[in-house]
């Protein structure tokens, strides 16, 4: 097992711990996401899948000030994902995941809400180890990027290979973290 496998590990258990016990109960201060929206604006989000937080008051923010939103769309492990626009019906995608079909629009996201597996100080994320969000970061660099987790998915410094897109904030049920 490598070290990110095995912090991968540990940091899922601690979210599963933990967030088991507290799901439908995030409910950060949103005045700092709700400053970067703005009427027009692409919000990429997610659903949760598992014990990741829900991002819901997220997107009801983003919705309310009238951006327009978009899901990941999956096709396998390797295969890039695309933001697609969410405003219909969704899908059976793998993993486990609701998404849009994939003849939904393309979106072009201006802002990204990205779960986590791990976090630290510093930007760095973990993540389920696909690298969909790094190579999306890549392809989408001018998006702004958010990371929600629960406290203790908080790691004190977490590995960085050179394709990892570091996160601009991290939000838990406790607080709002800029590197």
């Amino acid at each position: 097992m490598t070290p990110k496998q095995h912090l991968r590990a540990k940091m899922l258990a601690r979210r599963d711990a933990f967030g088991g016990a507290f799901v439908g109960r995030f409910a950060p201060d949103p005045s700092r996401w709700v400053a970067r929206l703005a009427p027009g604006l692409t919000v990429a989000s997610y659903l949760p899948i598992s014990n990741e937080v829900d991002p819901e008051p997220l997107v009801a923010a983003a919705r309310a000030a009238g951006c327009r939103l978009a899901l990941p769309h999956v096709v396998g492990r390797v295969e890039p994902i695309r933001f697609l626009a969410w405003d219909g019906p969704l899908v059976p995608g793998p993993f486990g995941l609701s998404q849009p079909p994939a003849d939904a629009p393309e979106a072009v996201p201006d802002l990204v809400i990205v779960p986590l597996v791990g976090f630290d100080r510093r930007g760095n994320r973990l993540g389920w180890g696909a690298g969909h969000y790094d190579r999306a970061f890549e392809k989408h660099p001018a998006a702004w990027r958010l990371g929600v987790a629960w406290s203790v998915q908080e790691a004190d410094a977490l590995p960085a290979d050179p394709w990892d897109v570091p996160l601009n904030a991290i939000v838990t049920e406790k607080e709002w973290i800029e590197p």
